[in-house]
């Protein structure tokens, strides 16, 4: 039977303490980022001090969650040189760092140590994964929710070694 996943809205609603996300690729298809990303890549960017401009429901959720004292961590594992897509992402951290998210780069070079899940994931309050799974040209695919608590301390273990390691935004050039 097919699992029914909440909304990531939803997914940090439920949040009391934290919720971490890595991520692992270097390009992303997601549909409803395309636009954004095809006119950041004809030369637009977006001013950090009109909100309303690039504010949306993902930012107001990590931003609800922050305000009732959830830690929000998002840290990136990524290739050198870094794919036109991580330098998007990189452009528009700001973003998810006005939100209320702390955000890391790790660069791949530094990483080949550490036991990396083989997914993107989500760890709410140490209890529950959502991990993303996405095709080889970076179409989201599914999401799948995990809970048993030995692979959930796994993927939080794992996440702890990038973190640790991962170089702050302000501090990571491209």
């Amino acid at each position: 039977m097919p699992q029914t996943v909440p909304p990531f809205s939803e997914l940090i609603a439920s949040c009391h303490q934290s919720a971490v996300h890595l991520e692992t690729r270097d390009v992303y298809g997601v549909e409803e980022e395309d636009a954004d990303f095809a006119a950041w890549r004809n030369g637009q960017t977006y001013d950090l001090s009109d909100r309303a401009s690039w504010w949306n429901g993902f930012h107001q959720s990590v931003a609800d969650a922050v305000a009732r004292g959830v830690t929000v961590r998002r840290a990136r594992v990524v290739s050198e040189p870094v794919s036109d897509y991580i330098r998007y992402e990189h452009s528009c951290t700001a973003q998810n760092i006005e939100a209320g998210e702390d955000v890391r780069w790790l660069p791949r070079r530094l990483a080949s140590d550490l036991l990396i899940p083989g997914n993107d994931l989500w760890i709410f309050d140490d209890r529950l994964i959502r991990f993303s799974l996405f095709a080889g040209d970076g179409r989201f695919i599914v999401d799948v929710l995990e809970d048993a608590a030995e692979v959930v301390k796994r993927h939080a273990e794992a996440f702890a070694a990038v973190w640790e390691r991962a170089i702050p935004h302000e501090d990571f050039r491209i």
